[in-house]
């Protein structure tokens, strides 16, 4: 393998030993890795991709993060909990779906559970808690696999973009 050097100056040095340590002393690695994501993410930019990272997951504290183009930002509340979905189509062509349900909170009353209306707040035997709020990110490989996964309405806005070809050639 041919050797490259590399000029630092003295304000970066101190970047340079770290990402060495990062890696476990090959800051010839920790170059690679780094230009590698570099190639990546300016290809993408240049191909009109932009960089998403979404948070998933209880509390969505875990952050996932792939390059894509949103395609459709749609809100719904269904039995009492917001529901926010975005649509992307990623680099490779597939379709991600992140999906941000809100804190649920739940009661119930009456020795069944099953009072409801007034009368719940009289009963003797309350329960009551509060479900946190979650995330999660789903890949799918086609369109046809993503409308059967989100709702008939997210689908129809999302199915515009999805059948559009992702470069139109113009004789102009």
């Amino acid at each position: 393998m041919p050797n490259k050097t590399i000029y630092v100056s003295d304000a970066d040095l101190p970047v340079y030993q770290r990402a060495q340590e990062l890696v476990g002393g090959n800051l010839s690695a920790a170059i690679s890795r780094a230009l590698h994501r570099l190639v990546e993410v300016e290809e993408g930019r240049l191909e009109g991709f932009a960089e998403v990272t979404v948070g998933v997951g209880v509390g969505a504290a875990k952050k996932q993060r792939f390059q894509g183009v949103l395609l459709a930002d749609w809100n719904r509340t269904t039995g009492g909990v917001q529901e926010h979905y975005r649509v992307y189509r990623t680099r490779t062509g597939k379709f991600a779906v992140h999906l941000a349900r809100g804190e649920q909170y739940v009661h119930s009353a009456g020795p069944d559970g099953q009072l409801t209306g007034w009368r719940k707040h009289f009963s003797p035997e309350q329960q009551w808690g509060q479900v946190p709020a979650t995330a999660s990110l789903d890949v799918f490989e086609s369109f046809a696999a993503l409308q059967e996964a989100v709702p008939a309405e997210l689908a129809a806005l999302v199915e515009v973009h999805a059948t559009a070809p992702e470069v139109e050639d113009l004789d102009i």
